[in-house]
């Protein structure tokens, strides 16, 4: 067995997407949980699970994503006994729908649930208090936030979100977000509340910012978000 004496933590990256997904372990049980795998990538994530000896026992989806097909389904068929676990405000399916204030427990760790709606309604954000981090998906990115005009989006419903989810976190949590495109790996509570270009302003200047992005729509939206309000399972696959 190889000899892991501390919490396990692991950041992946899926390119096609910019996509990161977050490998966490109990290293007394081997207990672990994946947070936001990619389909493209889950191979290279059940190998280094394998590795590293882990047990995966939840696949965590921070939500029903629009740019790329979740690993979870393709993951349940390497380790039959993991969970997917999504929001019960997401509309898709899941093993586990989780709710604001939930506890997820791998082992010896756990995660505490925190709703944080406005890219999508079942956006959540998940807070290891024991590590100070938190895993905030799209709702909060490294000075940016989550896209707002397509899938349930609202900018305000996001901006209060973020400063009542995650701001109110002390400020020398580390933050893990779903994407980068630069190449950042993380931020801090600290870091985006001073920092964040968006963020920073009122709700109404973020409102008017938010509604004036004028982006196209992500490349793999018409397959993606059908496929993972099924779990990612390829018969809902778009070719």
């Amino acid at each position: 067995m190889v000899k892991l004496g501390r919490f396990i933590f692991r950041q992946l990256v899926e390119y096609k997407s910019n996509t990161y997904t977050y490998i966490l372990g109990c290293p007394a049980t081997r207990q672990s949980v994946i947070i936001d795998p990619v389909v493209d990538t889950a191979e290279r994530d059940a190998r280094l699970l394998k590795e590293l000896e882990l047990d995966p026992i939840y696949g965590l989806n921070t939500h029903v994503h629009a740019d790329h097909v979740t690993g979870t389904h393709a993951l349940k068929q390497i380790f039959p006994h993991m969970k997917a676990v999504l929001s019960d405000k997401s509309g898709g399916k899941a093993d586990k729908l989780v709710k604001d204030g939930e506890i997820i427990k791998f082992g010896e760790e756990e995660l505490e649930i925190r709703s944080t709606p406005g890219h999508t309604n079942g956006c959540v954000t998940y807070v290891s208090h024991k590590h100070k981090m938190a895993f905030t998906g799209d709702a909060l990115l490294v000075r940016g936030c989550g896209r707002t005009d397509f899938q349930q989006g609202n900018p305000r419903t996001l901006y209060k979100s973020v400063w009542k989810q995650i701001f109110s976190l002390p400020d020398d949590y580390d933050l893990f977000v779903g994407h980068n495109y630069v190449g950042v790996l993380q931020t801090s509570v600290a870091e985006e509340k001073a920092l964040n270009p968006r963020l920073t302003k009122s709700e109404d200047e973020f409102a008017e910012i938010m509604n004036n992005l004028n982006l196209p729509n992500p490349k793999q939206m018409d397959v993606a978000v059908p496929a993972n309000l099924e779990d990612g399972d390829p018969a809902f696959i778009k070719h």
